[in-house]
């Protein structure tokens, strides 16, 4: 899908800095280029140039680069000027570059035309967005990891195998009056067993992968005064929350975006879970409820000096077993740990005891994750398609075991290679490239 137009943008963030870089991208390009330098710029060379207005007066003194297509970025003419980072002198730079003919990109638009060139596929057009917002060490390895397609090369290899079952599944069909029955005596069974694996793993990956883009969140929750805004501070590393004796303190969701060991997390501080007559303090439960939903993970604070109350358990008992991790705090105030639970933490954040324990138990299974250098980044859009996907292959197998229906099948194994390709761009509307893509930063 060529171009018709030339865009330009400045292409390094807003504020003062030593350099300042424009970008113009486009069939007039060259041409901009070389008339806002009023010389010729040669491709492949660094070159030392003055930037003219209309006047002819000199804006600015700085180098030029020229990209031929298909050696550039996008894929098309590229021409970068790399002037001093003044933002009024940039945008005097930027005007007359659309003076000559260009126009402003919108967000993300080089990346797109990237994209609908081919540099590259859908998956590593966003793993330039994550590397850029990635906000811990890990999130960057897992984005570059994805920008050299590591990511995408497994899903085209799932595409592969669901692409050649379907064809063999297909050509049963046309040899459907023949005395041999294709599809009983095969391993279709054993290929649908395999995809299957093959995605359920590739699913996990990718949940990890997500989790290192939109960051873990975690959920502090328990009845008032339960050492909730303590605990916040100790992660946050600064007095984020208001800790009182005085119970209720807490009356909205205190959000802070930290990283413990490589791994992004979004810390929920939650209101006090308890029977109130406050409208207030009944909408900062109500919305308590709605981040303890959200989460990953669920960490249920208890009062070491207090126990385990009847209260306690009347709210665990609503809370998601399967990402609930119980934490008795205020443990330094304790002098015997007669009140004991199964697979509960002791922390204190006076002492700090116990608190690299819970940071493992929350951090852990995602770190291990990072140690064999193999996680990549993804998105939910791409967990939310593996799972279409792999409900599609289940569906298939389910048939092949009831009806031995080929035809159903195959529609099946369709709609699995429709979703996986949605991951990479190989099928993908407008609306949803538009979508992406107006996340990025302008001039990217």
């Amino acid at each position: 899908m060529p171009a018709h137009d030339t865009i330009a943008a400045i292409a390094t963030p807003p504020g003062t800095g030593g350099i300042g870089i424009l970008r113009l991208s486009g069939p007039d390009a060259l041409a901009i280029g070389e008339a806002i330098s009023s010389s010729k710029i040669r491709p492949g060379k660094i070159q030392f140039r003055r930037f003219l207005d209309a006047d002819d007066e000199v804006l600015d003194h700085g180098i030029c680069l020229y990209f031929k297509a298909p050696h550039s970025f996008s894929g098309e003419d590229c021409v970068e000027i790399q002037a001093h980072g003044g933002p009024i002198l940039l945008d005097m730079l930027l005007q007359r570059l659309c003076e000559l003919g260009a126009r402003l990109a919108r967000p993300g638009e080089f990346s797109e035309r990237a994209f609908l060139n081919g540099k590259f596929d859908l998956t590593q057009a966003e793993a330039i967005a994550d590397l850029i917002e990635s906000g811990s060490r890990a999130a960057t390895r897992a984005a570059m990891r994805s920008l050299e397609g590591r990511f995408s090369s497994q899903v085209n290899a799932l595409v592969d195998e669901v692409v050649n079952l379907r064809a063999y599944i297909e050509a049963a069909l046309d040899f459907a009056e023949e005395e041999i029955d294709f599809l009983e005596n095969s391993d279709i069974s054993q290929r649908l067993e395999d995809c299957t694996r093959h995605l359920q793993e590739l699913l996990q990956q990718a949940e990890h992968g997500r989790t290192l883009q939109e960051g873990l969140a975690v959920a502090l929750a328990g009845l008032p005064n339960a050492g909730k805004s303590s605990l916040l501070n100790y992660l946050a590393g600064y007095e984020a929350a208001i800790v009182t004796e005085i119970e209720g303190t807490t009356r909205d969701v205190l959000r802070e975006h930290i990283s413990l060991k490589g791994i992004p997390l979004k810390i929920n501080d939650t209101a006090g879970l308890r029977e109130s007559d406050d409208p207030i303090e009944q909408e900062g439960i109500r919305r308590a409820w709605g981040a303890i939903a959200e989460a990953d993970v669920v960490l249920y604070l208890v009062d070491s000096s207090k126990g385990l109350s009847a209260a306690d358990h009347k709210v665990i008992d609503r809370l998601p077993p399967e990402n609930l991790q119980l934490v008795f705090s205020k443990s330094d105030l304790v002098v015997s740990d007669s009140a004991t639970a199964d697979d509960a933490l002791y922390i204190s954040t006076v002492s700090g005891a116990g608190m690299e324990s819970l940071i493992e138990r929350i951090t852990g299974q995602i770190s291990d994750y990072n140690q064999d250098k193999q996680a990549f980044m993804a998105r939910r859009r791409h967990v939310d398609a593996l799972q279409r996907a792999l409900a599609c292959i289940l569906q298939a197998s389910a048939t092949f075991s009831c009806t031995r229906s080929g035809e159903l099948m195959a529609e099946d194994l369709r709609g699995a290679q429709r979703y996986l390709n949605e991951i990479t761009g190989e099928f993908t509307s407008d609306d949803l490239l538009g979508k992406i893509f107006s996340t990025f930063c302008i001039g990217k």
